[in-house]
């Protein structure tokens, strides 16, 4: 435990942090244009999708810090006005909150998903236990073969529901949970110059 322990110390030593002790994370542009996808170059501010390589930094380093508060600092080498840090502020908003929305559905299909095989799964085994009490004392083969594929599929059926519901739900919630986070994070904006 203390190895890991130190690992999270120098994970978080290579972050700055406020005066009220978030971590910054820190990201240099040249301009706020910089921020958006370049296929979305003539498009309003307000439909311009944020670039990948930006969001994936983001992610990374909300991963990397774990449950530590943080803020995201926007260094800029050109001057933003009022107007452009509100739409950066707004985009980084919207953008966090639709990845919360995609992940959330994703989950609810994976809910629904894992219902539905372990509902399979209850009523093939009803039928592979009616199957024997009805064959039991006069048994062919064919009969306990059927039966037998019957209760494996039963049970192939109610693992597979029970598995992807516990294996899957944990990082999904995870994920939403830290989309909502980056969400709502405190923004600040600065020139490059301004150290």
């Amino acid at each position: 435990m203390v190895g890991i322990d130190k690992m999270k110390k120098k994970i978080l030593d290579r972050y700055s942090r406020t005066s009220g002790n978030k971590v910054i994370i820190d990201i240099a542009a040249g301009k706020v244009e910089d921020l958006y996808n370049d296929f979305d170059k003539h498009a309003p501010y307000v439909k311009k999708e944020l670039d990948q390589d930006l969001v994936d930094y983001i992610i990374d380093s909300v991963s990397e810090i774990g449950k530590e508060d943080f803020v995201i600092q926007f260094r800029f080498t050109a001057a933003a006005d009022f107007n452009l840090t509100t739409r950066v502020k707004t985009s980084i908003y919207n953008y966090f909150l639709y990845l919360k929305q995609l992940k959330f559905r994703e989950l609810a299909r994976m809910t629904r998903s894992s219902f539905i095989l372990f509902s399979i799964g209850v009523v093939i085994l009803f039928l592979s236990v009616l199957l024997n009490q009805k064959t039991a004392g006069n048994e062919t083969v064919m009969a306990d073969v059927f039966a037998e594929g019957l209760n494996i599929a039963a049970w192939v059926s109610l693992w597979n529901a029970i598995a992807n519901f516990l294996i899957d739900w944990a990082p999904h919630r995870r994920q939403i949970k830290m989309y909502e986070r980056i969400a709502n994070a405190t923004i600040l904006f600065y020139e490059a110059s301004n150290k």
